[in-house]
Formats: structure tokens, C-alpha cells, sequence
């Protein structure tokens, strides 16, 4: 499947990390999440309830950093896209890209991040 709905640089804050001083307060993260979904009910339609909701997938997405805490990215990004795959069945896989937007890094870094790839 080609057909796919694109979310770029999702701005969320969220308390992950595994460094004491980054399990005491939030941080800001970038998210992209990319969704493969057959596209052609709502291409001949042109009718919302033909196609998964990309304000629905953001909201799953900044749900998930915003509950639960992680220490590590590749947990977050895991959870995340499990629980995106679940939020429609219509989706037959999902990538999610987790940044770190203020690493505890002692270098000039812009962002860290993990990227996961799902299928059903």
C-alpha cells in the first residue's frame, strides 16, 4: 500500500528520560507519524467518515506522550504506535519518529530521536 496520511513535527511535551533530572519535569518532543490506509473509499467519496482522521491519529499520538512516562525513546515510540494501529482498523501499518528536542547531551545537538515501523 502506497496510500498514506503524513503527520509532521507534532509539538508535545512530556516527562520521559532516564536521567533523574528528566523524570522530574516535562520536555518538548517532535513527532512524525506516517500512516499507510487505502485511500481510494474516500478519494471517490470525498467524504470524511471514508478515511482515518489525522486529527484523531495527532491526538492518539500526544496522548500517549502526555500519559504515561518512559525513560527510553524506543519505549514511547513503541507504545505509540501500538496504540495507533489500535485506534483504527483501517490502518495497515504506522511509523512514528520521536524527538528529543532538548537532549542532556554536552554537545550542540538540535535532537535525538528513535523511529518504529508497525505492520498489522
Amino acid at each position: 500500500m502506497s496510500d498514506r496520511i503524513e503527520i509532521r513535527d507534532l509539538r508535545v511535551s512530556g516527562v520521559h528520560g532516564a536521567l533523574p533530572e528528566e523524570q522530574e519535569r516535562a520536555q518538548p518532543f517532535s513527532l512524525d507519524v506516517v500512516a499507510w490506509v487505502d485511500m481510494t473509499p474516500a478519494q471517490e467519496s470525498d467524504d470524511l467518515a471514508d478515511t482515518v482522521d489525522y486529527g484523531a491519529l495527532a491526538r492518539t499520538a500526544a496522548d500517549v506522550v502526555g500519559g504515561r512516562s518512559y525513560r527510553l525513546l524506543e519505549a514511547l515510540a513503541g507504545r505509540m504506535a501500538s496504540a495507533l494501529l489500535v485506534s483504527d482498523p483501517r490502518l495497515e501499518a504506522v511509523e512514528v519518529t520521536v524527538r528529543k528536542l532538548r537532549p542532556p547531551l554536552p554537545l550542540d545537538v538540535g535532537s535525538t530521536g528513535v523511529r518504529v515501523r508497525r505492520t498489522r
